[in-house]
């Protein structure tokens, strides 16, 4: 039984693709797609780094982790300290609902910057 597959490279390939586009569109229009091209991967990795960097802006947030928190009460008040909120005297229910106010307004802040 003969197996028939074509044994190409990845630069062989950017190659054939070229030799394609060249007989597709013939030598006039093939500048102008290039450039299409060239703005469509320009505004790709535009993208891309500005996702990066969001994404690395929320991971880098500076949380100093002491030991494990052991229960619910640890926990809420581990997030508390970190948004800047005084959580002595208040109920688990009280933090909660703070926690998530304040959660909320920095997601808006967040987004109104970047728009």
């Amino acid at each position: 039984m003969l197996e028939y597959s074509l044994n190409i490279l990845g630069g062989e390939w950017i190659i054939i693709i070229f030799v394609a586009l060249l007989a597709l569109l013939g030598t006039n229009r093939l500048p102008e797609v290039t450039k299409k091209l060239g703005r469509v991967v320009g505004e790709y990795n535009r993208t891309k780094k500005e996702i990066q960097s969001q994404i690395s802006g929320v991971v880098n947030t500076n949380l100093d982790v002491i030991a494990p928190v052991q229960n619910e009460r640890q926990k809420l008040e581990f997030i508390a300290k970190s948004l800047g909120v005084e959580f002595t005297g208040k109920t688990n229910d009280e933090l909660k609902k703070i926690i998530s106010e304040k959660m909320s307004t920095q997601s808006d802040t967040t987004q109104k910057d970047r728009s």
